[in-house]
C-alpha cells in the first residue's frame, strides 16, 4: 500500500449528501476483483450522459477538476453496500482524501485498508472547505497527516482526529497483511515451537 504523509492538491466540491457506494461505482463495474481499470466506472451515472459522453457539468470532468487529489463531499459519504470497489475507484481515479462531515463505518474503514485518507470535520469546516475548492484550479489544499492538519490556499489551518493505529498504517503503508508481515519473526517462532509440541499436528 502506498505510503499517506502529505498530500497537496487540487480539492473537488461535491456538496451532496447520501452518496452511497452505487453512487460511486455502479453495480455495472464490480465484476472485476482487480484493483485498477475502476477509474471509468467512479461516479458513472453522475460523470457520463445517456449516450456515453460526458457530463459537462459534473465538477470532475470540469477542466479545473480533472487531476483532483481530494474531495470535498457532504454528509454521510459511502453509505449503502459494503462494496470494496469504492474505495478501489477513489484510488484509481487519483483521489487520496476524501473530507466529509460523516462517514458510512464500513466505507470509512475500507478507505484505510486501501490508503487512502478519510477526514471527518465540523459542518462549518466543511463550509469553509467547500468554499476553498470552489476556487477551480486554485482550489489546492494540504492535507498533513503527521500533524493532523489541513491547510487551505488563505493560509488557514483546520486540525482533525484521527485514530492513532490508523495513522500509523497510513503513514508507513501498511495494509492488513503489512501489519500482520510485521509479526513475520513471532509466528515463526510460535510456528516452530508448535511443531516441536505436536508434531503429529
Amino acid at each position: 500500500m502506498e505510503k499517506f504523509d502529505k498530500l497537496t492538491g487540487v480539492a473537488a466540491p461535491l456538496p451532496i449528501i447520501n452518496i452511497d457506494t452505487d453512487m460511486i461505482i455502479p453495480k455495472d463495474y464490480l465484476k472485476t476483483i482487480r484493483r485498477t481499470g475502476l477509474a471509468k466506472g467512479l461516479f458513472a451515472e453522475m460523470r457520463y450522459q445517456d449516450d456515453g459522453s460526458e457530463n459537462p457539468d459534473f465538477v470532475l470532468n470540469k477542466p479545473a477538476y480533472r487531476n483532483a487529489t481530494i474531495l470535498v463531499a457532504g454528509d454521510n459519504f459511502g453509505c449503502g453496500s459494503s462494496r470494496e470497489h469504492a474505495p478501489w475507484a477513489l484510488l484509481d481515479h487519483g483521489i487520496r482524501c476524501v473530507i466529509s462531515t460523516s462517514f458510512a463505518d464500513i466505507f470509512y474503514n475500507n478507505c484505510f485498508k486501501n490508503g487512502i485518507l478519510p477526514i471527518v470535520v465540523t459542518p462549518d469546516e466543511l463550509e469553509k472547505l467547500l468554499d476553498d475548492a470552489d476556487r477551480g484550479a486554485n482550489a489546492t489544499l494540504t492535507v498533513d497527516l503527521e500533524a493532523q492538519e489541513i491547510r487551505g490556499p488563505d493560509g488557514g489551518v483546520i486540525s482533525f482526529d484521527i485514530d492513532p493505529h490508523r495513522k500509523r498504517s497510513l503513514l508507513e503503508g501498511l495494509d492488513d497483511i503489512g501489519l500482520t508481515l510485521e509479526r513475520a519473526p513471532a509466528i515463526d517462532t510460535y510456528e516452530t515451537r508448535l511443531a516441536e509440541q505436536r508434531p503429529w499436528a
